[in-house]
């Protein structure tokens, strides 16, 4: 049953030694795909911020319209 339970420290280098095997097998991303990548992100951004801020105001004008309807009534 000891041999089946490893102590604390053999588990954490055992988890170390994995983790820096599988870190070499990933393909990295080289600049220029990163840089792609970044320009989609940030132009996603900017793009969705307009959406929601036209949506917000035409949503605030109806709202806004509604009200005054009924509070002139």
């Amino acid at each position: 049953m000891a041999e089946e339970k490893k102590n604390w420290f053999q588990r954490v280098a055992d988890y170390y030694n994995e983790l820096r095997m599988e870190m070499r097998r990933v393909t990295w991303p080289n600049r220029k795909q990163v840089q792609g990548t970044t320009g989609v992100v940030i132009f996603s951004v900017f793009a969705f911020a307009a959406y929601f801020f036209v949506v917000d105001s035409l949503l605030q004008k109806g709202i806004t319209a509604v009200l005054q309807f009924f509070r002139t009534r």
